[in-house]
This record gives C-alpha cells, structure tokens and sequence, in this order.
C-alpha cells in the first residue's frame, strides 16, 4: 500500500510542474473580430498547450480602456488609438492590422427588400433631417423601391465601438456637417436615435421596430442572414458589401499606409471598393507587459503564416500581401 501511495504522490508532484508551466494571456475588445480571434486562439491552444488565450468580447472602447489600463495584455479594436490615447497609454503601442471588413445598413421597411443609399442620405438619417421613407432623396435612389410614409427610426451602438468609428468615419469624409458637428469616434454624441449595446442589440432593436434602420459589421450580416443596403462608391457605383468590395478598398493601403498602420480606407476609390470597409487591429506593447512579450510574438508569427488563411471561411478578407510582409517586419520588433 505504501509504494502504491508513493508512486501516486510522485505522479501528483511530476504533475504539478507540467500545469504550472501554462501561461495565459489575456485580451480583450473588438465585437468585430471576436469570430476569427476566439478561432485562432483556440487553434494555437492545440498546436501550442502551453498557452491559453482569453478574449473579452467587450466592444474597441472598451479594449482600448482596459488595454490602456493594463488589465489585459494585448486589447483589439477597428478604429485606432489616437495620439492622446496612445499617450496615455504610455506610448508604447503597436497597431498590427490583422484582418478587413465592412460595415453595412441593415433596415426593416415592410415591403421593401433592398435599397440603396449613398453619404448624403446615410448622413442625413443619422443626422435627422431625413424623417420619412418616402423622403424625395430616398424616392430619387429607390426608384423601383414603394418606400411607404413612415417614420424612420435610428439605431446606433450604445457602447463604444470599433463598428461605429468606421461607420462615422465614413459619414465624416461624405458628410461636411456630419464632420463639423457630430465628428468621429468610437462613440460620439448621436443627434437622434435609439441605442443598442452590439451588433445583437442593434440587430434586435431593427428587426423589432418596422420603419428601422441600423449598422452592423458585414461578418455579422451574413452569419445572421440579415438584409443590407448597398452604397454609393467614390466612383459613383453601388456597391453591396462583400469581400471583394472590402480587398478592393484595401488594395492601394500598401502604397499609402503609415508606418505605424493606423490607416482609414473609408470611401476609397476603385470601381468595386465598398465604401465602409475597415482594417482591425490588435494593440500589443512593443516591449511586452509583464515579460509577456515573447508568447505575443510567437503568436502573431503563426496568425501570419497560418491564421490568415482561414479569414475568407469565416467572412473575413484576409490581410493584402504587401500589407502582411509589413506587418511580420514590425511582429520581429517585439521584445520580452
């Protein structure tokens, strides 16, 4: 009996060492791309047991905060920090681009099942100046469309969104008066509306409420089967959101986009680019957070050389090449 219990007291020992050497990081952020992060994360736990990866789906504003605050190791958002955040931050921080997507209007109108609006009438519903959806502008776009005369009701996020930055920042580069008086943000002060807190509740509150019109991440349209509109491009075009539309609007950011990767490719040009498309990005600190640095590392190396492979499967356009070879270059700089 004793040797049996010695040998199984040893195990116990032998053991406990191997469970210890799991580390953990911890993240948090992005609604938008929590599909493919909660993805990848779980792929790298089984290729790498050692490391377990935790990701609060919480909204950019508040992976930006936590980030900021230290909570979590590295934070995820689809609008990037401002110089006064990343000051606040501490100043060592790294925008890495990891996947591109779009923002579409979703709508409930009875009778309607498609529709298409261009920056002044996005502008002006979420500005409140158009009220009905028989509004001549919108009659003048919709001309096959029978848009009743009924109020329109606006739903945007409630909580701090990398969705709502790339929706305003849109709105701020087609709208003049959207810029001056509303701006930009992954919050702002909405003239009108309802909020919704995420996609799910923005999504609830248009399916419920006939008259509504809302926004929410293109991934998020499509796993739910949800009706959008297609936009008016800088060429002129309409365009419905794809991921063709969205890699078309990446295709010049290779050329122009800053060294530090905070770029918006909101309203770009090229006949087949979506207006309201988006880079996210994961915010990591260049010199590690609690000598986490090397495991962030190791895993932004297997998200370029494997992860992005799986980004179209899971309604992702996956970063362009000269963007990715941009990218690994900067993941080399990061230290322990």
């Amino acid at each position: 009996m004793k040797r049996i219990l010695t040998i199984l007291a040893a195990a116990v020992l032998s053991a406990a060492p191997a469970a210890a050497q799991v580390r953990v990081l911890n993240g948090a952020g992005s609604t938008f791309g929590f599909p493919i992060y909660s993805k990848w994360f779980s792929e790298y736990h089984k290729a790498k047991p050692g490391l377990q990866i935790n990701y609060a789906s919480i909204g950019s504003g508040g992976g930006i905060r936590q980030f900021t605050e230290k909570t979590v190791d590295f934070g995820a958002t689809d609008g990037p920090m401002t110089d006064e955040q990343i000051q606040k931050a501490g100043g060592d921080v790294l925008h890495l681009p990891t996947v591109l997507g779009g923002v579409v209007p979703i709508f409930n109108v009875p009778g309607v099942k498609d529709l298409r609006f261009d920056g002044a009438a996005l502008a002006g519903i979420y500005l409140g100046k158009i009220a009905k959806w028989n509004d001549p502008l919108l009659v003048k776009l919709n001309p096959k469309a029978k848009l009743p005369d009924m109020p329109i009701m606006v739903v945007h996020r409630a909580d701090g969104s990398g969705t709502t930055y790339c929706f305003v920042d849109y709105l701020s580069k087609v709208s003049p008066e959207w810029k001056k008086s509303v701006g930009l943000g992954t919050s702002v002060n909405w003239p009108v509306g309802m909020g919704g807190k995420g996609s799910e509740g923005v999504t609830g509150l248009v399916k419920q409420n006939p008259g509504a019109i809302g926004y929410v991440e293109l991934i998020y349209a499509l796993q739910n089967g949800l009706s959008y509109a297609s936009v008016r491009n800088r060429a002129g075009l309409f365009v419905k959101g794809t991921l063709a539309g969205v890699t078309a609007a990446a295709a010049g950011a290779a050329r122009t986009m800053p060294k530090d990767f905070r770029v918006s490719i909101t309203n770009a040009p090229g006949r087949g680019s979506y207006p309201i498309s988006t880079f996210t990005w994961l915010l990591v600190r260049r010199h590690g957070q609690d000598g986490k640095g090397v495991e962030i590392r190791d895993f932004l190396r297997w998200m370029l050389k494997h992860g992005e492979g799986e980004a179209a499967a899971l309604g992702y356009a996956p970063l362009p090449g000269a963007v990715k070879a941009r990218v690994a270059k900067v993941v080399e700089t990061i230290q322990g």
